[in-house]
């Protein structure tokens, strides 16, 4: 980032009247691909003074390098003029400050020549992976309680665990910006609107407004729950008298007093979210009649888009999510453990902790982590975005410390469907470069769905195969008469498995499924009863958490190293990459409601247009399960990966098939990490001003414009790739063929033309 501190100035508009403004833009590039691209926007005024004050709150913006991020702009939006705020913001490069290196100043990941082994737990929500977790590090259930465990999405952020055998304990947490929380709290409160709309009870308003449609945030942990006056059903109606239940110590408990403001409060919002859909509805109704009256869906569907606009821009709702965001930042201000690190806004950038006491260490992190709704009220865990912890973390049982040198991460659950699980999140699949071990957690009682699949298929095609290991859990519930044994129930379950890995087969090729199904053979663990204490666990379970602990700590070892490398013609090239890009776009193309494709359901367009959000303001690049860059990098890496598996011969003969696959993962690797950034560059950074201008499409017939402009953003990213040559897919096909060559021949390759053993 540029760090020279530029001045705006104002002149006389080019044949108007009005004033412009001229600086240079210390986040934008110019045409040699230097800071400082030259600005001139229109002030939108003929006074002078009038100029002066916005050509002020500019210079604000450029002296002071806390607003050159892109994540500032609703901050922005509430300090300065909306002129200037557009003419500072619009078309800004992408500036996410990056909280793994935040975390990394603060509490280093240790690396190989430190010892250390670096394991990341993916699988299904819900499959047991935090629990799992919670074992490998000794945690206990009712005194300890982290991390924290439920059904549901309960891990939303990265949780990085270093097993050290140093005092004190450390903690580094990292947050999510005062904008996301914004942009969050003004997407719960559309929701909440709709329910409005639907005549939904205020409790089912304040439902919504609680929950974010993701799921990831939610407001109820922050705010408290709502609570009628009278409650006529008691919730330990409905308890088992379970003594492993979790609960919070009496120091963390909200105070009745407290809960009852916290209601108070959620009903005087619920009050004023309905006051303002109230008028947003009459002036609807003014112009195009009720909701009640609209004559078809479609009708309907334009009523309900309008409202949403309107609600976008009512004022009312506006200031409301202000006073939330601000009734939040006092949740923040309640803690008093540990330090603050904050942005310029006086936002927590991060809070860190030293505590010699576990108890006591652990009692302040669950204020950052925990998901007890005993807690509701003061949680700050939706504000999370990683979490670094490091202390004497190992297993309860002496027999288990048979490896001390880990890093251990745990990330958000991979989804339920099929639909979720169509490619793997980026925030996943980067990691893949940084781990020893990739160890996917998976129900035994049903196991290798969508999810557990679409994992699978990317690790295969990133030539990461050697880093996969499998972790089966609630094995003990497999059950049946004809499993009356271990060994049946083990092959029971990888008999499911092999089933999966040979589904995959066409897609990923014969070397890579090949490989897929040695390794899961030979590296898969099995446990049963995690949820109870480590004492109530049968020993068979035991003897496989410490197999599955000693492959951790060897996890790190040196890869096998190979003298022989392939050669490749670039032939077949050019078709295999029409395939990956006909495969990203046409499936979107369904999305958007563009094409019919069967199979593919057109996407609602709030979805789309939160999607289209989060590309626009907040440097995000998926929504939920709508992931187009993480599509583009698997469409290309699956057809790049077949195609690697054919070179046309071997610098020397190889001396067996692992050999040649090892040779070829390498390079897989490498492609890998650059298909990442050249998917990031097209889809998102390119494409910045395009995704802000289509988010601003308002009025009807915005939704199908929005959808239009979108698909054209994938066009320009991923051009339609043919015989008859253009500039964009030249361009495009010139950064692959770039790319290719250069992981290639970094592994002591060749990539020539035709076979006739030129390089390009």
């Amino acid at each position: 980032m540029a760090d020279t501190i530029y001045r705006a100035s104002k002149t006389r508009s080019q044949g108007r009247p009005g004033w412009s403004v001229t600086f240079r833009h210390p986040r934008r590039r110019d045409k040699d691909g230097k800071w400082g691209l030259k600005i001139r926007r229109g002030l939108g005024t003929i006074i002078d003074e009038e100029a002066d004050v916005l050509v002020d709150q500019i210079n604000e913006l450029l002296s002071n390098q806390g607003w050159w991020n892109v994540n500032q702009r609703a901050n922005a939006e509430d300090q300065f003029d909306k002129v200037v705020v557009s003419a500072f913001y619009d078309g800004i490069e992408t500036g996410k400050i990056n909280s793994i290196e935040l975390r990394d100043e603060r509490i280093p990941l240790p690396t190989h020549e430190d010892g250390y082994a670096r394991i990341m737990l993916v699988g299904t929500t819900g499959a047991g992976k935090t629990t799992l977790l919670r074992h490998l590090i000794g945690s206990d259930h009712k005194q300890d309680r982290f991390p924290s465990t439920s059904t549901a999405r309960t891990t939303t952020a990265d949780i990085e665990i270093i097993m050290s055998s140093d005092e004190p304990y450390e903690a580094a947490i990292t947050f999510i910006s005062r904008s996301e929380t914004r942009i969050y709290v003004e997407e719960c409160l559309q929701e909440a609107c709709m329910a409005v709309i639907e005549n939904k009870s205020d409790e089912q308003i304040a439902e919504r407004l609680l929950t974010h449609p993701e799921q990831r945030f939610r407001l109820s942990y922050l705010l408290g729950t709502w609570q009628d006056a009278e409650e006529t059903i008691s919730s330990d109606d409905f308890l088992f008298d379970d003594s492993n239940i979790e609960e919070p110590t009496d120091a963390e408990i909200v105070a009745l007093d407290e809960k009852e403001q916290n209601a108070a409060q959620l009903r005087e919002y619920v009050k004023r979210i309905k006051e303002a859909v109230s008028l947003i509805s009459t002036k609807l109704a003014k112009e195009l009649n009720s909701l009640s009256n609209q004559e078809s869906p479609s009708d309907t569907e334009a009523w309900l888009e309008l409202f949403a606009e309107e609600v976008s821009e009512e004022k009312d709702i506006k200031e409301l999510a202000k006073n939330i965001v601000e009734d939040i930042k006092k949740r923040i201000d309640m803690v008093k453990a540990g330090e603050f690190v904050l942005d310029p806004t006086g936002w927590p950038l991060m809070w860190t902790c030293s505590e010699p006491e576990r108890k006591v260490f652990l009692k302040d992190v669950r204020s950052f982590a925990s998901n007890h709704f005993r807690q509701f009220g003061r949680l700050l865990t939706p504000l999370v975005d990683g979490m670094r912890v490091r202390g004497k973390f190992q297993p309860i049982r002496p027999e288990l410390h048979v490896a001390d040198k880990l890093v251990l991460i745990d990330g958000q659950g991979l989804g339920h469907t099929a639909k979720s699980a169509a490619s793997i999140s980026t925030d996943v699949s980067e990691r893949f470069f940084d781990v020893d071990m990739i160890l996917l957690v998976d129900n035994a009682e049903q196991p290798m769905q969508a999810a557990p699949l679409a994992l699978l298929r990317s690790v295969g095609i990133s030539g990461h195969t050697h880093k996969l290991a499998l972790a089966f859990t609630h094995f003990d519930l497999v059950k049946g008469d004809n499993l009356g044994s271990f060994p049946l129930m083990r092959d029971h379950v990888m008999n499911s498995v092999r089933n999966a890995t040979s589904s995959l087969r066409d897609s990923l090729g014969n070397a890579v499924a090949t490989a897929l199904e040695t390794q899961i053979y030979n590296r898969t663990f099995f446990f049963g009863g995690l949820d109870k204490t480590i004492e109530s666990i049968p020993k068979g379970f035991i003897f496989q958490l410490k197999d599955l602990l000693a492959e951790m700590q060897i996890a790190s070892g040196p890869p096998l190293d190979v003298n022989v490398a392939p050669k490749y013609s670039v032939g077949g090239l050019e078709v295999a990459l029409q395939d990956a890009v006909r495969g990203f776009k046409q499936p979107w193309k369904a999305k958007l409601g563009l094409e019919y494709r069967e199979g593919i359901s057109k996407e609602h367009w709030a979805r789309i247009k939160a999607l289209n959000r989060r590309f626009a303001e907040l440097n995000r690049i998926e929504y939920n399960d709508l992931k187009p860059v993480a599509d583009l990098v698997a469409r290309v890496q699956e057809s790049l990966s077949r195609w690697l598996d054919n070179p046309i011969e071997w610098t020397r003969t190889p001396e067996n098939d692992e050999e040649k696959f090892v040779a070829i993962s390498n390079i897989r690797n490498d492609v890998y990490v650059g298909i990442h950034d050249i998917s990031k560059q097209r889809l998102s950074t390119e494409e910045i001003d395009a995704w802000w201008a289509a988010f601003q499409l308002r009025g009807t017939g915005s939704t199908r414009v929005r959808a239009k402009e979108i698909d054209e953003i994938y066009e320009r990213a991923a051009p339609r790739i043919s015989s008859v040559p253009n500039e964009e897919s030249d361009s495009f096909l010139k950064e692959l063929y770039t790319l290719i060559q250069k992981a290639v021949e970094e592994n002591e390759g060749q990539l020539l033309y035709h076979n006739t053993g030129s390089s390009p």
